[in-house]
């Protein structure tokens, strides 16, 4: 089958992700909203169009469209302008965060019109994307077949697997980020422990140290250190984190499944609690403490 893939999509993962193509000889032409952006990677070698139609024109049947757009109403109306364009037996590949159940019904829609839908999970960051990724893909066998030597190409050795039928690939993808948070929640809390003992720790020699033959070696503790090199305390970061909504599906999946997530539950909602400085169950806590204790309570 011949390939040329139609990129949707220029924010950092799918910029290195089209540069990954490229390096491995994968014919591309690339699509951003933001026409600036596919400007940008035409100055990479990477051809470019300046509009859905004319991305769609350029390429050959069947014809492949992968996705890396946010999660969501973005996902929704890209497929909506796509569809009058696309014929039976296309492909489009959704290569972003989408939530699985999002996928299945997308895949349904899809599979009315008889165009395929693959679902890549895909995981790295902007640095996978770029030199080699882990893709988690969800599909039907007969298409993610003929897709595989692509996907491999794209990924580590070993990080690239088939892992079922439409959904199966965004699933397994959300868990993965659900656990995410719970690891990057016990390195935070590891390192304050360090931070307010009684000892004046380097942290960059810590997360080096940490990050070379110990147990807990691994990406996450790779980028503590690289932070910690670049701002030895974090003294120019707000400690607000975002959550893109993986660690709440994770969560609620949980809830529907009944299986205990203690760690990615606290976790999510540690992210949420810091971006509260000052809460009113804070306050009554505070007031209680005060009241059968005579505690301090601190004032504005």
């Amino acid at each position: 089958m011949e390939i040329k893939i139609g990129l949707v999509g220029l924010g950092k993962m799918g910029a290195n992700l089209a540069k990954n193509m490229k390096d491995h000889h994968i014919d591309v032409v690339a699509f951003n909203r933001t026409l600036d952006k596919v400007k940008e990677i035409e100055e990479s070698g990477i051809e470019g169009a300046y509009s859905l139609e004319e991305l769609v024109n350029k390429l050959v049947s069947p014809k492949i469209i992968w996705l890396m757009i946010p999660a969501g109403k973005p996902v929704d109306d890209t497929i909506d302008k796509l569809l009058p364009m696309l014929d039976e037996g296309d492909i489009i590949i959704d290569g972003g965060n989408s939530k699985y159940k999002d996928t299945l019904r997308r895949y349904k829609l899809l599979r009315d019109h008889g165009i395929h839908l693959v679902d890549a999970g895909t995981s790295g960051g902007t640095e996978g994307a770029r030199n080699g990724a882990c893709m988690m893909v969800g599909g039907d066998s007969e298409v993610v077949e003929n897709l595989e030597p692509t996907f491999k190409a794209l990924c580590v050795e070993n990080g690239y697997g088939h892992m079922g039928p439409a959904g199966a690939g965004h699933f397994v993808k959300m868990i993965h980020n659900g656990v995410e948070y719970g690891m990057m929640q016990a390195i935070g809390e590891g390192f304050e422990i360090l931070q307010q003992s009684r000892f004046d720790l380097d942290m960059e020699q810590v997360s080096r140290v940490w990050n070379n033959g110990s147990i807990i070696s691994g990406y996450l503790m790779q980028m503590t250190e690289q932070a910690f090199r670049e701002d030895p305390m974090l003294e120019n970061i707000l400690g607000i984190v975002d959550s893109s909504g993986e660690g709440l599906w994770t969560v609620e999946e949980a809830l529907e499944l009944q299986v205990p997530a203690s760690v990615i539950t606290q976790a999510l909602f540690t992210r949420y609690r810091s971006k509260q400085q000052d809460t009113f169950s804070g306050k009554v806590v505070a007031a209680q403490r005060n009241q059968f204790g005579g505690h301090y309570i601190h004032k504005k």
